[in-house]
């Protein structure tokens, strides 16, 4: 919205902020639902071995390298806005975040260590940070590379 404000100053008037503009609301919940059912499946499919959620750690770093390489690819692109704002929320915030589920590790870390299992739990975490992160760097360094073959 780009009209002069109510009191007729001349000045423009902002647009609202993103978080409160119910369709970018919207894009987020219906992409947070798709990726929630995506993992959902998958866990159900591959349950936990032994109390450790391979299925999980996998899920959060395929999601950690999806973010770096999406978030890389729109900033490239150009500036937060229109349709790279919507992908960014819909896909990034929406679908990626609803597919990876630090919560789900924290809590099965939590349980690992409640019952003892003090090595597994600590490096079940640890893991995860880390392979997570590793996962992060990846996506961007790919991004990186694809954008520099298609400048050429």
């Amino acid at each position: 919205m780009r009209d002069t404000d109510e009191a007729g100053g001349g000045r423009p008037a902002l647009d609202p902020p993103p978080h409160t503009r119910w369709s970018l609301i919207a894009l987020v919940a219906l992409g947070g639902a798709i990726g929630t059912a995506v993992r959902a499946v998958l866990a159900q499919a591959l349950p936990a071995v032994d109390g450790i959620s391979w299925t999980v750690l996998a899920i959060n770093v395929v999601g950690a390298f999806c973010l770096g390489l999406l978030l890389d690819a729109l900033a490239r692109r150009g500036p937060d806005v229109g349709r790279r704002r919507a992908l960014r929320l819909f896909v990034g915030t929406g679908v990626l975040g609803g597919f990876t589920t630090y919560s789900t590790l924290a809590d099965d870390t939590a349980r690992l260590l409640d019952v003892g299992r003090w090595a597994a739990g600590s490096g079940y975490a640890l893991l995860s940070v880390v392979l997570g992160l590793a996962a992060v760097v990846a996506g961007l360094a790919v991004a990186g590379a694809l954008s520099k073959r298609a400048a050429r």
